[in-house]
């Protein structure tokens, strides 16, 4: 069991879905329950996988709740790469996220190759 308030990559998902309610708060009210709705839930289903994996007994299952958190961040980059296509958002405001989202799917990526090695030996 994992301290995951601790963990970098918890708290990078914690900033990147404060900017993902920041940027869909923009976006059209015809949106507040489409990509919006959408999006936020996929932000915060990030680092709430995070902890929830970090809470598990194995590691084995850590593992498991980061690779679910790394396929919510690649369903996040492309719903950004979508808004950004409708003009919901500037490119400035999807340079932000896409960099940030970009940085978490490479630490996600790390933490989760690290538990699997260590599985390993």
């Amino acid at each position: 069991m994992h301290n995951y308030k601790e963990l970098k990559v918890w708290q990078k998902a914690m900033e990147n879905a404060k900017k993902v309610f920041q940027a869909t708060a923009l976006f059209p009210t015809s949106e507040k329950y489409g990509l919006s709705s959408q999006m936020n839930r996929c932000a915060v289903s990030i680092p709430s996988n995070i902890a929830e994996g970090a809470g598990r007994i194995s590691q084995k299952e850590f593992a498991q709740f980061l690779s679910i958190a790394t396929g919510s961040a690649y369903e996040l980059e492309t719903q950004i790469l979508l808004v950004h296509s409708f003009e919901f958002i500037n490119n400035e405001i999807q340079e932000e996220l896409l960099l940030s989202t970009t940085e978490l799917q490479k630490m996600l990526y790390k933490l989760r190759s690290t538990i699997k090695e260590s599985l390993n030996t």
